[in-house]
């Protein structure tokens, strides 16, 4: 099957190299031409452009173009220039973390104009080349059906789902890394358990996830990672305890509060990111202070603080 990959980034590079070596024809684009022509050197199946005219001229009608570009602004930038180039019936996916009332607002703005549009949600990260992506779609059910092929190459066995309208496929997408940041502060906090514990000394922590996922409930793919990760660095030295996160654990606890569902392990798994921050948070000294003033507790000073192991 015909397809434009637009941005080659950690994803999309990994995906269009799925694709091509399952048979696809690709057609490349990315913000730094090299990227896409790294790739086409790669593969033989994969043509690289420059220039979006290029690419879309390229390509023959009815087109496939799909977007791995960051969630927002320039999803937003990249689907207005290959409007005017686009022809009824083309058929535009984006691939990327987006919030899903995004994407229903772009599907009646790409309708209106008769292009189709697919919001597909991407999980798998560095790994999907070799393991397989898992992918939520949303969209009209023709539009799926069409790109059918190019799931069954990107994922694995029972690895996509049709999710029903515009939107569906990122909203399920968001629920999933919201969920996401409860298991991973769960694991977080058991181990930092153990390792404050009597037996954290002794314990080899890259054993223990090992043996919790032989047949345990809590057995995962996220703790075989963290036992790859404590194989590399025992005690995860090389880190600092900083912790990103990109919208959708937002989007999840804004969600739960607009529709009144209480989601507490995933709100305070967003806010413990949030407080990974702040090293000498104000809030803390906040209450250090009150500790201070209503029962004469004992307080650090900062010296004392930033002198401290």
């Amino acid at each position: 099957m015909q397809l434009a990959m637009l941005g080659l980034g950690r994803m999309g590079m990994n995906m269009a190299r799925r694709l091509a070596r399952d048979g696809h024809q690709l057609c490349v684009w990315n913000r730094t031409v090299e990227r896409a022509q790294e790739l086409a050197a790669r593969e033989s199946s994969v043509s690289a452009y420059g220039s979006l005219t290029e690419l879309v001229a390229s390509l023959t009608p009815p087109r496939q173009l799909w977007l791995m570009v960051p969630a927002g602004v320039a999803v937003d930038t990249l689907i207005d220039q290959l409007v005017p180039l686009l022809a009824p019936g083309d058929l535009l996916i984006d691939g990327g973390n987006s919030y899903y009332k995004d994407a229903c607002r772009r599907a009646d703005q790409l309708e209106a104009r008769g292009l189709l549009f697919c919001d597909a949600g991407v999980s798998g990260g560095i790994w999907g080349l070799s393991e397989g992506y898992c992918l939520m779609v949303g969209g009209c059910r023709s539009a799926f059906d069409r790109i059918e092929p190019l799931l069954v190459s990107l994922a694995p066995p029972q690895g996509y789902l049709y999710c029903g309208a515009a939107g569906a496929g990122h909203f399920v997408k968001m629920l999933h890394n919201g969920i996401e940041y409860g298991m991973m502060q769960a694991y977080a906090e058991g181990f930092a358990v153990l390792e404050a514990s009597d037996y954290g000394d002794q314990l080899d922590f890259a054993a223990v996830a090992h043996l919790w996922n032989q047949g345990s409930v809590v057995r995962s793919w996220l703790l075989e990672l963290l036992e790859h990760a404590f194989t590399d660095d025992s005690r995860l030295q090389q880190l600092s305890g900083y912790v990103a996160d990109s919208g959708e654990g937002r989007w999840t606890v804004q969600q739960a509060v607009e529709t009144g569902v209480a989601a507490p392990v995933i709100a305070l798994s967003l806010f413990q990111r949030f407080a990974s921050r702040q090293p000498d948070a104000f809030s803390n000294r906040v209450l250090a202070a009150l500790r201070r003033e209503f029962g004469g507790h004992a307080v650090k000073s900062s010296a004392e603080s930033q002198a401290s192991p």
